[in-house]
């Protein structure tokens, strides 16, 4: 699990690597080039890796139950390179994050490529399923898979999204999984899209996400501002949240940006654990708060001896305790514990 630089996830999670789309924009093949190693060393360990059939017939995919290293014991993160390899060493990263997150998954693959086999993906959903507080992302431009593999429906924390470049690509919105959190991402932009002739299956998007090619390539795609502006256009009066990534700065300026999340991408959840951890009731009015937010109730028993804490008050409570008695509101003590209770765990 990574802490993300692409600016609408918080983290990305790979248990599946590698991708046979071929898109020549393909940032993700870039990454995989600098970080693989010697992959034809790496093939040689027969002992480390099992090799299974890929579910469209194609030539054989990876299976890693656990990392493989390199000469000076480092962890091999692509031993293969960019080909289909399942990490299943990597499945139980989620729990690990106790507060809730934004989880793209399978950023350095294509989770729904034709390639991948039912079981991977199934083992990934379950992970899913297992650790409900984070919302996972999915992002394939293989969407027609959606549809014949048992995808759980009913969850508003699954995201479930394709991406489209241009016009002839608009009919992959088709495929979107009912009863789940549908999603488009434009990016890169590749040409402009006739959105009036899409318009209803536009509507049923719970988001949208735009961004223009990267990277150093000659010759890179550069959308049009009046591209990006008839997509935002539609989007705002279907009340269809837009997200912009950076790239789009140097076209519409930053004023003209758009950085828009859904509601329930806004908001994430915490573990039992950590919400005991996090949050108190106040006690005079029983509201549960934030404890950061509160007042912490310290004493002190004899003389010398460092206070004690005992309970928590909401601020509103407080403040109408000190009025009752009497007694002037004492400043915060900046930066101490007692005053600022428990940290978030991240």
């Amino acid at each position: 699990m990574n802490r993300s630089r692409i600016e609408w996830c918080d983290h990305t999670w790979n248990p599946i690597t590698g991708c046979r789309h071929g898109c020549k924009y393909c940032y993700a093949r870039r990454h995989v080039a600098r970080f693989a190693g010697d992959v034809r060393l790496n093939k040689m360990a027969k002992d480390d890796y099992v090799l299974v059939p890929a579910a469209d017939g194609g030539d054989p995919v990876y299976v890693l139950d656990a990392p493989m290293q390199n000469t000076t014991g480092s962890p091999l993160v692509y031993p293969f390179g960019f080909e289909p390899t399942f990490h299943r060493y990597r499945m139980d990263v989620p729990q690990r994050l106790k507060m809730g997150n934004n989880i793209f998954v399978g950023a350095m693959s294509d989770i729904f490529g034709a390639w991948v086999r039912d079981e991977w993906i199934n083992e990934v959903l379950g992970v899913c399923m297992e650790n409900p507080i984070h919302n996972y992302l999915f992002l394939t431009k293989n969407p027609g898979r959606y549809p014949v593999l048992p995808i759980p429906t009913g969850h508003d924390n699954l995201w479930f999204g394709t991406t489209v470049t241009r016009e002839a690509e608009m009919d992959r919105l088709l495929s979107l999984p009912l009863g789940c959190k549908p999603f488009v991402s434009f990016e890169p932009l590749l040409e402009d899209i006739h959105v009036e002739l899409h318009r209803l299956s536009i509507s049923l998007l719970e988001w949208v996400i735009i961004g223009a090619e990267t990277g150093r390539k000659k010759g890179k795609a550069t959308p049009k501002r009046e591209w990006i502006q008839s997509i935002v256009g539609i989007c705002n009066e279907e009340g269809i949240p837009v997200f912009m990534k950076d790239s789009l700065i140097p076209i519409v300026g930053e004023e003209g940006m758009c950085r828009e999340f859904p509601e329930r991408l806004r908001h994430p959840k915490v573990s039992p654990k950590v919400e005991k951890k996090l949050y108190g009731e106040c006690g005079a009015c029983k509201e549960v708060q934030r404890k950061n937010e509160m007042v912490a109730l310290l004493a002190r028993y004899e003389r010398g001896k460092r206070p004690k804490q005992f309970g928590y008050m909401c601020r509103k409570c407080f403040e109408k305790f000190c009025g009752e008695n009497g007694w002037d509101i004492p400043e915060p003590a900046g930066g101490s514990k007692a005053d600022q209770g428990d940290g978030e765990d991240g």
